[in-house]
């Protein structure tokens, strides 16, 4: 029995293979693109490991692909197989493991929370946790889960800089933002390569509208995301939304073009950045050329996927309005019939909010505003539950408001708007001003206000 860099007794006995496993855990704090490098010699070396095949398990079903589903299922078997030698600590990473496999994440945070009752200074569950209700949507749920066993990180504890940027994230998630951008620097003091507390920082200026002041936390500290995996991709696209802000789109592009889709993968949380920002520069009235081609043939295949409601409405965005009628159809069809099952946490989110925002995406792409608008504002309300970010999702509030001020409805919009800023701390983008404009401008010439068409 040995102990692992946060202290944690494991059923390991092999030094060499505690190093890979300490890298491992660390890595996934870090986001570092040498983590399943390190999971791999892990797994070679300790076959038997319940607790690595486990993990294994887990972060395969946080990519979000059908196919990674069979990797996932393979390794809960090996994992059970070694559950004889597993301490009970590791053991409860299998069943979390068999609850998320079973269709219920919710269940598999269950069990990484039973986990943290007993054993609150585990990071790896802390942030299996925290990503797990990410991807739920469970803002309010990460700030608990984290601030509940931030009395066990002692100063000099291993992890305590990556908590520290989940608790900042969380602060940011839900509304305290003063505070988040104090313990996202602090992370960033304790942990350099803590990219998730950098970008927590980025967010808290997104959702204040201070675009200048985001540019000027992330310039310099390139090294903080260089070493990552694809979630670098996400920090450059948080700079190019703060270009976007103050109207610096040929930087906007040409961050697209160099960083955001350096590399041109299906990876749900790729094609997220990258839709995302496209339908942002196109609702500015920017000509963002032939870029949506390889993001709508990449989320043609990926049509049947199933496993995101957040990546499905991602894929929906590529798809719908860009030459691909019928695989527009066809997502939208399999998420209406996927939210009539019954039992799994994903079915009850395809169902709500999926089927309207779905609806409302592909009556987008059609310029079917009026039916656009009535679907996404119909799944605003329930929105959060797709999950992700309120940055991420807030292209779908953009969407809600283009399609409302090109349907004429003007004073919902204007409601849509009021909330939006409620929700910001009172903070207003250049993004919502123009919108006001186009309201005041629409009202003083008695007809519907005309906002960029794509």
């Amino acid at each position: 029995m040995m102990q692992d860099i946060f202290g944690q007794d494991t059923s390991l006995s092999d030094t060499a293979a505690m190093t890979h496993w300490n890298k491992v855990q660390t890595g996934v704090l870090a986001h570092a693109a040498a983590a399943p490098e390190h999971l791999g010699a892990l797994l070679t070396a300790a076959p038997g490991f319940a607790l690595g095949q486990a993990a294994k398990g887990l972060f395969c079903l946080m990519l979000g692909r059908r196919e990674m589903t069979l990797v996932a299922q393979d390794a809960l078997k090996a994992a059970q197989t070694a559950l004889p030698t597993a301490l009970p600590r590791e053991a409860l990473y299998v069943e979390a493991l068999e609850q998320w496999l079973a269709g219920r994440p919710s269940a598999a945070i269950r069990k990484m929370e039973e986990l943290l009752l007993r054993w609150p200074a585990d990071s790896l569950a802390m942030k299996i946790s925290h990503s797990i209700r990410f991807i739920l949507g469970d803002c309010a749920g990460m700030r608990r889960s984290i601030e509940r066993v931030m009395p066990a990180y002692a100063p000099d504890h291993a992890g305590r800089g990556y908590l520290l940027g989940c608790h900042a994230f969380a602060l940011e998630e839900t509304g305290e933002f003063a505070k988040a951008e104090i313990a996202g620097k602090q992370a960033l003091w304790m942990a350099p390569d803590d990219a998730w507390g950098l970008h927590a920082v980025a967010h808290v200026h997104d959702m204040t509208g201070n675009a200048q002041a985001g540019l000027g936390w992330l310039t310099g500290r390139e090294d903080a995301w260089s070493h990552c995996n694809n979630f670098r991709y996400h920090v450059w696209w948080h700079k190019a939304l703060m270009h976007l802000e103050l109207g610096q789109t040929d930087l906007v592009l040409d961050l697209y073009d160099r960083e955001v889709r350096r590399d041109k993968t299906d990876d749900y949380r790729d094609i997220s950045n990258a839709t995302s920002l496209l339908m942002r520069l196109e609702l500015d009235g920017i000509n963002v050329a032939n870029r949506w081609d390889e993001l709508a043939d990449l989320s043609a295949k990926r049509t049947e996927d199933g496993c995101l409601i957040f990546a499905d409405l991602h894929y929906l965005m590529a798809l719908s309005g860009h030459g691909h009628a019928a695989d527009t159809k066809r997502l939208v069809q399999r998420i209406h019939h996927d939210a009539k099952s019954t039992g799994s946490d994903m079915a009850d989110r395809m169902d709500t909010p999926g089927c309207a925002a779905a609806d409302g995406l592909e009556a987008f792409g059609e310029g079917n505003y009026g039916i656009a608008f009535a679907n996404l504002a119909r799944a605003r309300a329930t929105m959060q539950l797709a999950g992700g970010s309120h940055a991420q999702r807030d292209v779908f509030e953009r969407m809600t408001i283009d399609a409302g001020l090109r349907a004429g409805q003007l004073d919902a919009v204007e409601a849509i708007l009021d909330d939006r800023r409620f929700k910001r701390g009172g903070a207003e983008d250049n993004y919502a001003l123009a919108r006001r404009d186009l309201i005041s401008a629409g009202r003083g010439h008695g007809s519907a206000a005309s906002v960029p068409a794509e």
